[in-house]
């Protein structure tokens, strides 16, 4: 099955990141993680809906060749806002060179005259989303459909969807033949990682950085999709260890060894935690209360051994 599209702002040689992801031209980070999460659990190989061979294949081309490059570059501050002021040139430049379009689906015809835009665009949008990906074999043609629709109301907003772009920024020409990015775009994942890998990769970069919190949202992600990985299991125990919270580290980390025995991380920490647990189990036979009544002290290892190696704040 070929991926090419050639309807809506895909025939303008323009790469239509919200209409494989169906969300709204103007759809914030959050609404766009949460989509693409929803499709990556029903183009998964896992997937329950997924039987055959043939729709394996499918279901991962799709997700390592369109899903997962249109939520990298949504998700990305700097590489979103860019795109966003490309996709307002391009309804602008059709309208002032009053570019003759056709449209080729009924609801793209309906929302060109429908009186409240607004409304029917995204009402249209949130019902074909329903069922995108219900039929593999039709998703191309429903991403063409929304493409159409996302045309349409960029054409018809003439502008409202972004600010003023940059004098470097050109929007492509009617012949298609033009490049739309004004800057190169950040290297895409390679085409063989699959979400959850995608997920690990950004983890294991923010942990570098000591960036927990975040690293944590990115491992519960790919265990929302994976929740037998071991890997995923293995760095959240880590996030968690690097946080001093014992107790949920030993719990990944413990996941993490029924399903790879062999797990390195996983190995070495685990019984230096359950070390440190038993110490502050005895110790804390021994310990007064806090001075001032209320605080009570971090069961799950605040201080003593992991406080020190990974002492300073918690991101």
């Amino acid at each position: 099955m070929t991926l090419k599209i050639d309807r809506g702002l895909f025939k303008y040689d323009f790469i239509d990141h919200h209409a494989i992801l169906c969300v709204p031209v103007d759809a914030q980070v959050k609404d766009v993680r949460k989509r693409y999460l929803q499709i990556a659990r029903r183009l998964h190989p896992d997937s329950t809906a997924i039987t055959s061979a043939e729709e394996k294949q499918l279901a991962n081309e799709l997700l390592s060749k369109l899903v997962n490059p249109a939520y990298e570059k949504l998700s990305a501050e700097r590489s979103r806002t860019e795109y966003i002021i490309i996709l307002s040139q391009i309804g602008k430049r059709l309208v002032q060179e009053s570019t003759a379009v056709e449209w080729s689906s009924d609801v793209a015809k309906q929302l060109a005259t429908a009186p409240d835009i607004d409304h029917f665009y995204k009402s249209a949008i949130a019902k074909i989303a329903a069922t995108q990906y219900e039929s593999l074999q039709q998703s191309i043609s429903v991403i063409a459909q929304i493409s159409e629709l996302n045309l349409v109301y960029l054409m018809r907003s003439a502008g409202k969807v972004s600010t003023t772009p940059p004098s470097s920024a050109k929007p492509p020409s009617s012949s298609g033949t033009a490049r739309t990015n004004t800057a190169p775009p950040p290297p895409p994942p390679p085409k063989e990682d699959s979400a959850v890998e995608q997920y690990v990769r950004r983890a294991q970069s923010l942990i570098d950085k000591n960036q927990l919190a975040q690293a944590k949202v990115e491992l519960q992600d790919a265990l929302k999709l994976e929740p037998k990985n071991s890997r995923c299991h293995s760095l959240i125990a880590l996030v968690y260890l690097k946080q001093n919270l014992l107790k949920l580290a030993k719990v990944h980390f413990d996941n993490a060894l029924k399903l790879d025995p062999k797990d390195e991380t996983a190995l070495t920490w685990k019984p230096k935690i359950e070390k440190a647990l038993g110490q502050q189990s005895s110790g804390s036979k021994v310990t007064s209360p806090p001075h001032d009544g209320t605080k009570q002290p971090d069961k799950s290892g605040g201080g003593g051994l992991f406080g020190g190696l990974f002492g300073g704040k918690k991101k």
